[in-house]
C-alpha cells in the first residue's frame, strides 16, 4: 500500500480536528520521541476557536482554520478541495482524522488513496457513529474499545488496522467508560501512525495484514 520509507525520511502527517484534539496530542507527543517515523507538519481544523489549533501553536506546529461552508455533517465540494490543496502545498503524506466531524466524499479520498486514517471510540463494525462508548454501555455490552481504521466513503465503515478492548464495568458511567477508553485511543493511534510510517500494513480486501 506504501512505498519504503528510508530511516532518514519522516512521514508527514497533517491532521483534522474539530475539538479538543486529545488524539491530536497524543499523535505530537509521539512524534517529538527520538526515532518516532513521522512528523506533523499542519493541524487544521473546520472550527476557528478549536483547542486542538491551541495544540499546534503551542507544539510550534502551523494551526490553519478552513470555514466549512454551510453544511453542518460534510464540507462543500469547493472547500473540500480547499483542504487538500492546503494538504498537498505541505506535502502532507498521511491524513489523521482527531475528532474531525465532517464526513469526506470520494474526491478527498482519491486524493488521498488509502491515506486517510481516522480513530473510533468503538470496537467496529459494533458502535458507528456518535458517543459509541454510550452506545455500548446503553447496549449492555461488555467490552467496549477502540478502532484506528483507514477512511472510506461510508461512516466509520473502512479497513481496521488496531483495535484495543476495554472492559465495561458495572459501576461504570457513559463518562468513566469513555475515559477509560481514550487511555487507550491515545496508546493505539500513533502505533497505527508508526506502522503506516513503517511500511508494515498491507490491505487485502477489508484485511490490514501487518508485515514484520
Amino acid at each position: 500500500m506504501s512505498q519504503p520509507v528510508s530511516p532518514q525520511h519522516k512521514l508527514r502527517l497533517g491532521v483534522l480536528g474539530s475539538g479538543s484534539g486529545t488524539n491530536c496530542q497524543a499523535l505530537l507527543d509521539a512524534c517529538a520521541q527520538p526515532g518516532f517515523p513521522a512528523e506533523i507538519v499542519v493541524i487544521i481544523s473546520d472550527v476557528e476557536n478549536a483547542k486542538i489549533l491551541d495544540r499546534a501553536r503551542q507544539a510550534g506546529i502551523e494551526a490553519l482554520y478552513l470555514a466549512p461552508g454551510k453544511f453542518r455533517t460534510k464540507l462543500e465540494p469547493d472547500v473540500e478541495q480547499r483542504y487538500v490543496a492546503a494538504l498537498r502545498e505541505r506535502g502532507v503524506e498521511l491524513v489523521c482524522l482527531a475528532g474531525f466531524m465532517r464526513v469526506l466524499k470520494d474526491d478527498f479520498l482519491k486524493a488521498f488513496p488509502s491515506r486517510v486514517i481516522n480513530i473510533h471510540p468503538a470496537l467496529l463494525p459494533a458502535f458507528p457513529g456518535l458517543q459509541s462508548w454510550k452506545q455500548a454501555l446503553d447496549y449492555g455490552a461488555k467490552v467496549a474499545g477502540c478502532t484506528v481504521h483507514f477512511v472510506d466513503a461510508g461512516v466509520d465503515s473502512g479497513p481496521i488496522i488496531v483495535q484495543a478492548a476495554v472492559p465495561v464495568l458495572d459501576s461504570d458511567t457513559a463518562q468513566t467508560l469513555h475515559a477509560r477508553v481514550q487511555i487507550e485511543e491515545h496508546r493505539i493511534y500513533p502505533e497505527a501512525v508508526r506502522l503506516i510510517a513503517e511500511s508494515r500494513l498491507v490491505i487485502e480486501g477489508r484485511r490490514v495484514l501487518r508485515r514484520e
